[in-house]
């Protein structure tokens, strides 16, 4: 083969990928409005049951996303798939209804919100820039931050029975460390070739930011929140 055949090749993998990375950027803005929209819908909803059983709710609710996930993936190739997604982050929006309901009581939640939103538009563009670049290369980050993720929901599990507020907040600091770290590895998988279709590159961007931004909250809300 020439070399003008390999650069060639190389040249359209390099296409590829920035079409995904475009795409998956296009359909990551698109489906911040469902989630604005569930938020609004959560934010008018009583989850008086939730609180009454926080622990049975959790479980019940990773199972359905879990099985969100499993058919977002199973039509990733399909329009199908674009509308799982957006259906899925409507029903993310409606779950942020009891944390933002209880920052929106405080006397400074709403500027609490938009330092949370802030900081998290500000993380994402910083390492998502961080991580754009195919001569960086995070792939040896997986298994370790796959690791955390699973540790930390274990321990966010055991803390809804043990009701630690120091706990709830260390978890979230950890977590914060998770989503952004998580931000930097998806982003590379995308222009390093590992993640080729935008849906499922979409959806892990998406619980990245999301995820990241309640735990945010949570710890801003824990050290700025204004009860007077």
């Amino acid at each position: 083969m020439s070399d003008m055949q390999v650069l060639g090749r190389e040249g359209n993998v390099s296409d590829t990928q920035n079409r995904v990375l475009r795409n998956t950027y296009a359909l990551l803005g698109l489906s911040m409005i469902p989630t604005v929209i569930g938020a609004y819908v959560g934010l008018q909803m009583n989850f008086g049951w939730l609180a009454a059983h926080p622990f049975m709710f959790a479980i019940g609710f990773l199972a359905v996303m879990f099985g969100m996930f499993k058919l977002i993936a199973v039509n990733q190739n399909s329009g199908v798939g674009v509308w799982l997604l957006l259906a899925m982050t409507f029903v993310f929006g409606i779950m942020l209804g009891p944390i933002l309901q209880f920052a929106l009581h405080l006397r400074n939640g709403a500027e609490i919100v938009g330092l949370a939103a802030a900081g998290t538009g500000i993380t994402f563009l910083t390492l998502a820039g961080i991580g754009s670049s195919p001569a960086r290369d995070f792939s040896g980050m997986g298994k370790f931050l796959m690791v955390g993720l699973i540790l930390a929901i274990v321990a966010g599990l055991a803390n809804m029975y043990f009701q630690i507020p120091a706990l709830s907040l260390a978890i979230s600091g950890v977590s914060v460390l998770i989503f952004s770290a998580y931000i930097l590895y998806d982003v590379n998988q995308i222009v390093r070739g590992g993640q080729t279709n935008y849906v499922m590159a979409t959806l892990n961007l998406y619980l990245d930011v999301y995820n990241l931004f309640v735990n945010l909250l949570n710890i801003l809300l824990a050290l700025l929140g204004n009860r007077d």
